[in-house]
């Protein structure tokens, strides 16, 4: 049953359902079918009464072994290890599966996990509550980040608990199984999250899972374009969920610039009412697709770090949330207090965002603006250097993309319509320059690589690049 304070006063023991627990043990001993099942809902650490834990904890490595995890299997393990009379001896395993059916596990199996939660949340809240007490208003930003991640870790349904320290025998095998993995992919396509941008795709393998990338430039040369269309091609064309967080604009926008690119119907057209009725018609067409996204906007005006953290925290936990774009990290305050100076607040802002991006084990975007370090030079072409207000955003990210277009600077240029994406850091391979081309009036851009026919195979492919570089061709042509 479920223990609750009495009316004396007395502290109630954590809350647990023993019979629950035996329910749940009963249709281990009894089934593996119910076993792999269960083993997907709860954790060792779920249950409360350490003898359970331990006749489980043997039942899944009996399974694991490819056995049938019956009673005399889950003794003779227990005893080896010697651990069979911690859990009260044969003649309780035999009790346990010789009560009952066994029926109702997914019930108990359920009420265990869900009193877990709630023991794990109680122990939570009393550390946050004692931090709160003791603390100082100087430390109210580290309490709450603490408070944070502990209430999430407490009512995460599964838990791996805390992270082991690997050999270097077991990393190697991993990096070998990852080698061998992207190795198979037809093609050699990326495994990380797709930008749809085929050579930026080829050269980076994808926005890896823990790295945080900074897109830098200076003012009206695209950043937040160029965001969108990595948001577009993970969580329209690939359907995988994404964030994007906004100080500069309002969802409202930001969806206005999302259905331009879209559509190819000029933004402006839409802003000021003069849609044809073909742009309707298109509109209407690509619409449903687009509206189906798993895209999720935060428009929110007045932007801490510490809030922006605890957001990001929920949208992964409840949206499984694969890519997260901030746009921009100069419109961002760490949080309630204001630290020593503006270079130190980016700086600590960034090195959080990397802590962030390795946490929840998703690629971050950041943007940021440059200074004007390039407008000095004559090619106008941007540097590592001229990253604006602290070095440490070159120091954290992982890759860092800085945009350029001649045309911003010279209408002229025979290279209108293009631009530069200069990877300046890539800390797992190269650095290059690649050249896409910006359509403005359709608030996009698009791919510039050539990709070859060739026949269809079960492999990933690239609807997006393939599918806008005809684009780029059919404008090319067009008057």
């Amino acid at each position: 049953m479920t223990h609750r304070s009495d009316s004396t006063g007395t502290p109630a023991p954590p809350p647990s359902d023993i019979d629950a627990e035996k329910t749940v043990l009963r249709a281990v001993l009894l089934s593996a079918d119910a076993l792999a099942d269960i083993v997907g809902v709860l954790q060792t650490s779920d249950f409360y009464r350490p003898a359970h834990a331990l006749i489980y904890e043997a039942a899944l490595q009996i399974y694991a072994d490819g056995d049938r995890p019956d009673p005399a299997r889950v003794s003779a393990a227990l005893a080896a290890a010697g651990k069979l009379e911690a859990v009260g001896g044969e003649p309780y395993l035999s009790s346990l599966a010789a009560k009952g059916s066994g029926r109702g596990w997914n019930r108990a199996a359920d009420r265990v996990q869900a009193l877990s939660v709630l023991r794990r949340t109680k122990e939570a809240a009393a550390h946050v509550e004692s931090l709160a007490s003791e603390g100082d208003p100087e430390d109210v930003d580290r309490i709450a980040d603490i408070a944070q991640a502990e209430m999430l870790a407490a009512t995460v349904r599964s838990r791996e608990g805390l992270p082991p320290a690997y050999s270097l025998g077991e990393i190697m095998e991993g990096a070998l199984d990852e080698v061998e993995f992207v190795g198979s992919r037809s093609g050699g396509n990326p495994a990380g999250i797709l930008t749809g941008f085929t050579d930026l795709d080829s050269l980076t393998n994808g926005f890896r899972p823990g790295h945080l990338i900074v897109l830098a430039a200076r003012p009206a040369m695209g950043t937040s374009t160029l965001a969108l269309n990595f948001l577009r091609n993970t969580a329209i064309t690939h359907g995988i969920p994404a964030a994007l967080f906004t100080y500069e604009s309002d969802r409202t926008e930001v969806g206005l610039r999302i259905l331009a690119a879209e559509v190819r119907v000029a933004l402006h057209h839409m802003r000021s009412g003069t849609m044809t009725d073909d742009d309707w018609v298109r509109l209407a067409r690509r619409m449903p697709q687009v509206s189906e996204a798993p895209l999720y906007i935060q428009d929110d005006g007045w932007p801490t770090f510490t809030a922006l953290r605890a957001q990001c925290r929920r949208l992964v936990s409840q949206r499984d949330i694969r890519l997260i774009v901030v746009d921009n990290l100069q419109m961002l305050t760490y949080g309630t207090r204001p630290l020593g100076s503006r270079y130190e607040e980016i700086s600590e802002i960034s090195r959080c965002l990397k802590l962030l991006a390795r946490e929840l084990r998703i690629p971050i975007i950041a943007l940021s603006k440059s200074n004007r370090g390039a407008e000095q030079r004559t090619d106008k072409k941007p540097m590592l250097t001229d990253l604006r207000d602290s070095g440490a955003l070159e120091d954290n990210a992982d890759m860092v993309l800085l945009l350029h277009r001649e045309d911003a600077y010279e209408k002229e240029s025979p290279r209108a319509g293009q631009a530069d994406l200069i990877i300046a850091k890539h800390r797992q391979g190269p650095t290059a320059t690649i050249t896409v081309a910006f359509q403005g009036h359709y608030s996009r851009f698009v791919d510039m690589a050539y990709t070859p026919p060739r026949p269809p195979t079960s492999a990933t492919v690239f609807p997006q690049a393939d599918h806008e570089s005809s684009e780029v061709k059919s404008e090319q042509e067009s008057p």
